[in-house]
């Protein structure tokens, strides 16, 4: 009895306790007017700050370089305003905000369309700072350079993230949110001066080696995974880059259909090449179904090779670093200044003697495309038909090697692009990943389940950027019959 009256004692009291403290709290309260906390975002005031624009921002960066210092910092009221572009929601982007000028991608003389990168020791940022958001970055205490290739605001001369007890002393945010309105461009239209903005890719696709793939969920993608993006109705590509492991949709599969594509233009961790990150799989508008992959001659891989041979090069007769030539082969530029020369070195990147080589690093070359066609081959006079070759790279980066053929070219250099063009896919191209200096092999690519006859070509594309292709090399061609 005792324990059961001091138990119920103790509940008489906490009932008496919460009765009062409910009367208390709504005595306080006339006709049920609760006051609800005040979130009004306030503008900041800005009496004493000068704003500045982006493209003032550079050009005092490019003067501290020119003073031999490789970044800027800032000692005065001054302020830029940006609109955000990049959301951490999705987990593609870490302490990081990307900011460019022009919410509507406008661009004029005065203040072209710029973007930076903001580095801070925050996360979560898409909750208070949101895709369109207007932000005011108080340059006073903040240096300004590049880090991995594009424009970075930071602090002091390693451009270190802006401390998370800072943060808000830097970046302010406006009540303002914009629609972002992406700039419209091309592959091969893309420059420096993109770089760290919101850009549309249109008609576009996962090249379809991709196929299948998940976006960074693979077994080779240690920090990001890369995939190739590729244009319908040309040959330019660009990687998209996905954060392995920590974006949402690092194990979903790549889209398979075509479309369009936003996403914020950038380079590699490495500064290597240039990429392309996407917010969300949302920003990914593939809904055409039907994709426009080229046209394939896949007969596989054959167990041997005949003894009669059609054709065979391994360009010893070749005069070194002079166009190659003789034997058959066109030598054709589509775009840009360089073609396949004949090659030979002996240093880290050993060539097979003498070999061809084709690369645009360092060409000043807006858009790089060369070809190198085989003469002519019959397939119905013989059986068993196979090709083989080799191929080595010297950092190709961005740049890109195709195997392709066509049934219908009529041997004029002026109707090369006019021609039907299909690939073999089952010839394997040195990769970027491959072993700087080493050779590889093309396997034994089988041609026998074709007729008639074919131009067999090797097409180098460049990446757009000349600073970061590299070279392809290639050597030891055989075509042989039964």
């Amino acid at each position: 009895m005792k324990n059961s009256f001091t138990m119920k004692t103790t509940i008489i009291k906490v009932l008496a306790l919460i009765a009062i403290t409910t009367f208390t709290f709504f005595s306080c309260v006339e006709d049920g007017d609760f006051n609800t906390p005040d979130v009004t975002i306030q503008e900041p005031d800005l009496t004493d700050y000068t704003e500045t624009t982006f493209r003032s921002v550079v050009a005092a960066y490019q003067q501290a370089q020119g003073d031999g210092d490789d970044h800027v910092t800032f000692d005065q009221n001054l302020y830029i305003t940006g609109y955000v572009i990049s959301s951490d929601r999705a987990g593609n982007f870490y302490k990081e905000l990307i900011i460019q000028n022009k919410e509507d991608g406008s661009t004029s003389a005065e203040d072209p369309r710029l973007g930076f990168r903001v580095s801070v020791d925050v996360t979560s940022l898409h909750n208070t700072y949101d895709v369109g958001r207007k932000v005011y970055v108080m340059l006073n205490g903040l240096s300004f350079g590049e880090s991995n290739g594009v424009y970075v605001i930071g602090k002091g001369s390693d451009l270190d993230e802006i401390g998370r007890t800072e943060f808000d002393n830097f970046i302010v945010r406006s009540s303002e949110v914009s629609e972002i309105t992406p700039k419209v461009t091309t592959i091969d239209e893309l420059t420096e001066a993109d770089e760290n903005t919101l850009i549309q890719l249109s008609d576009v696709q996962f090249r379809r080696d991709q196929l299948g793939l998940t976006y960074s969920g693979e077994p080779g993608d240690d920090f990001d995974g890369f995939r190739t993006l590729e244009t319908c109705g040309g040959s330019t590509t660009i990687p998209l880059q996905t954060a392995s492991g920590f974006s949402d949709f690092t194990y979903a599969s790549v889209n398979p259909n075509r479309g369009s594509i936003q996403g914020i233009y950038s380079r590699d961790f490495g500064d290597d090449f240039s990429v392309l990150i996407i917010n969300t799989p949302a920003d990914i508008s593939f809904d055409d179904i039907e994709r426009c992959d080229p046209i394939e001659l896949d007969c596989g891989i054959a167990a041997s090779e005949g003894s009669n041979i059609l054709f065979s090069d391994n360009f010893e007769t070749q005069t070194t670093f002079q166009p190659v030539s003789g034997n058959g082969w066109t030598n054709y530029i589509q775009e840009g200044t360089q073609n396949w020369q004949a090659y030979t070195s002996t240093g880290s990147n050993p060539s097979l003697g003498v070999s061809a080589r084709i690369g645009s690093f360092r060409s000043d070359d807006a858009s790089t495309i060369a070809w190198l066609i085989t003469p002519l081959i019959n397939l119905d006079n013989q059986d068993g038909e196979t090709l083989t070759f080799q191929t080595s790279n010297s950092f190709a980066d961005g740049s890109n090697l195709e195997l392709l053929f066509s049934s219908d070219w009529d041997g004029n250099p002026d109707n090369i692009t006019s021609a039907t063009w299909g690939v073999l896919p089952a010839a394997y191209i040195t990769q970027d990943s491959d072993a700087f200096g080493s050779w590889f092999e093309s396997g034994i690519v089988d041609l026998s389940c074709a007729s008639g006859s074919i131009y067999i070509a090797f097409r180098y594309t460049g990446s757009g950027d000349d600073n970061s292709d590299g070279t392809y090399e290639l050597d030891e061609i055989n075509i042989r019959s039964n």
